[in-house]
């Protein structure tokens, strides 16, 4: 992860995800990720209640990454590696069929 406006960074290998999938309109489906990381990569000491929105179509396809603290927008950005293992797991079968559920509902 990179802290805004700093050059030293550590690249985070996560270990699992868990997720919730939730219908926010007719265009986007929103992915909550609360990740476990590698016992060798820790989450960054400041970090109270870390965690991961991605936007997604209603088709499953990650749009956007977003990282939270505490709910809130945080002042940390992914890495291009962070990036790549969050949407190979948000493109499994189990996290793209529920996607493909929540998008189906109607409100």
């Amino acid at each position: 992860m990179i802290r805004y406006g700093d050059e030293q960074w550590n690249e985070l290998k996560f270990k699992s995800f868990q997720y919730e999938a939730e219908r926010r309109d007719s265009q986007w489906v929103d992915v909550m990720l609360d990740v476990e990381t590698m016992e060798d990569t820790p989450l960054p000491a400041d970090l109270i209640d870390f965690s991961i929105m991605a936007i997604c179509t209603h088709q499953g396809h990650p749009i956007q990454l977003v990282t939270l603290d505490e709910g809130l927008d945080c002042e940390y950005q992914l890495t291009e590696g962070e990036i790549e293992q969050i949407n190979a797991f948000v493109r499994t079968d189990e996290v793209r069929s529920a996607i493909l559920m929540v998008a189906s509902t109607v409100e």
